[in-house]
């Protein structure tokens, strides 16, 4: 005699596999690593501070009060 499978439970953890093959597949298709990651932080940093210490105006100083 076969083993005796509760369909509901069954059909729970085949949904929960394919969620989890799906979830690792994202990791490796999106996934940075920490490097990368902080190398894009301190690219956009150094940019803030050029494009701010180009300004014409320094911000909250204004004349025309």
């Amino acid at each position: 005699m076969g083993d005796v499978v509760n369909l509901r439970q069954a059909r729970k953890q085949k949904a929960r596999s394919e969620k989890e093959r799906l979830a690792e597949q994202n990791r490796v298709l999106h996934g940075r690593s920490k490097a990368d990651r902080n190398r894009d932080r301190l690219t956009s940093d150094r940019a803030e501070k050029f494009v701010a210490g180009h300004r014409r105006e320094k911000p909250g100083s204004r004349d025309d009060q």
